[in-house]
């Protein structure tokens, strides 16, 4: 009888042990395979070329407009010129490096439980669409947000050049 009973409290012993030090496993810091697998699953990196290829648009769509103001002090191949080197500068970006550098953020903010959870739910169907609607979610909201980021930068330029305006007028005596 005692044997029995000792090992019963030796069972519920290392099965409570075993569920804390998933427990605490889990609540341990992201390590770096733990986000390596999530960056793999959620295609962080063909995701963010793809991103960039989908500002792509947009940004050539600045430079159209700003070369439409500034036409008649630039050589006429300005702008295929401007849009080439645009290309040239978003397809080589070190994604490979910027993903490395990404990691000790991801290792800080988030747990080994965190990242299994969003691998998981990224794994899905439902994650998986996400990530493929992604691009061009952000290609199209760009698109919409362009004017106003347009209108607000001017109208912080425009700010800027009136502080400084007042701020570099001359101090008049009032003797």
């Amino acid at each position: 009888m005692f044997n029995r009973l000792f090992c019963i409290a030796a069972l519920a012993l290392a099965l409570a042990s075993t569920a804390f030090a998933q427990t605490s496993d889990a609540d341990a810091p992201a390590t770096k395979a733990d986000i390596d697998k999530y960056l793999e699953v959620t295609h962080a990196n063909s995701m963010a070329k793809q991103m960039m290829q989908s500002m792509a648009k947009p940004m050539h769509q600045m430079m159209h407009e700003q070369y439409l103001k500034d036409q008649d002090k630039l050589p006429p191949d300005f702008e295929e010129h401007m849009n080439k080197v645009m290309d040239e500068m978003l397809q080589n970006m070190p994604f490979d490096e910027m993903m490395q550098a990404m990691e000790p953020a991801y290792e800080k903010h988030f747990t080994r439980g965190d990242m299994q959870a969003l691998t998981a739910f990224y794994s899905t169907p439902t994650g998986q669409k996400i990530l493929n609607q992604m691009p061009a979610i952000m290609a199209e909201a760009m698109q919409q947000m362009m004017p106003i980021l347009q209108r607000y930068t001017a109208q912080m330029q425009e700010r800027m050049r009136t502080e400084f305006a007042k701020a570099s007028k001359p101090a008049t005596n009032s003797n």
